[in-house]
């Protein structure tokens, strides 16, 4: 299994602070991922201090990884 978090960088509010926005985002999912049971499939949308999606979050299997990406 793979878990991917991606975060587009060039919204609002992570074009302000990258570094404390990006952290932000980090701390709250870091915590918050053990409201889920992580298997394949889970994941969840990722939004900014404003409340702007901005990416998201997933748990896929290794056959649903890219080819080429480990």
């Amino acid at each position: 299994m793979r878990f991917l978090l991606e975060v587009t960088m060039d919204g609002e509010a992570l074009a302000k602070d990258p570094a404390g926005e990006l952290g932000r985002i980090l701390r709250y999912w870091g915590g918050n991922v053990r409201h889920f049971p992580l298997e394949p499939g889970d994941g969840s949308v990722i939004y900014d201090s404003e409340y702007r999606e901005v990416g998201h979050w997933k748990v896929e299997t290794a056959a649903g990884a890219e080819k080429g990406v480990s």
